[in-house]
């Protein structure tokens, strides 16, 4: 992981700004994930729950933290906007060009 270093946002281009903010949001949720997703699904011992396609995104990440590395490696990065917590898989899926079959199964693997 590479370490933060201090950046003078001041400095940088607005659109660059914007950028440089969203990929330290990005770092900061997929690192809380990563470190906190694994503590709840050992203190769960297995499967917290089974998914299917209206399964709603905020109710992934609320019971399933881990998952989250999941649907960030297929591309949905708007897993932190409030809109998405209450979209089903389905839905999601059909925004992001993605097959919500073959998504369900690597989720309930």
């Amino acid at each position: 992981m590479i370490k933060n270093k201090s950046i003078n946002l001041e400095i940088m281009s607005p659109p660059f700004k914007v950028l440089t903010m969203i990929q330290y949001f990005f770092r900061f949720v997929y690192t809380f994930f990563e470190k906190y997703g694994k503590m709840i699904k050992k203190e769960g011992g297995g499967r917290i729950m089974e998914f299917n396609k209206d399964t709603k995104i905020g109710e992934i990440l609320e019971k399933a933290p881990e998952k989250a590395e999941i649907l960030l490696e297929i591309g949905m990065h708007c897993l932190g906007c409030p809109a998405s917590q209450m979209e089903t898989l389905e839905e999601a899926c059909s925004v992001h060009g993605i097959d919500v079959n073959e998504l369900v199964e690597k989720l309930n693997a």
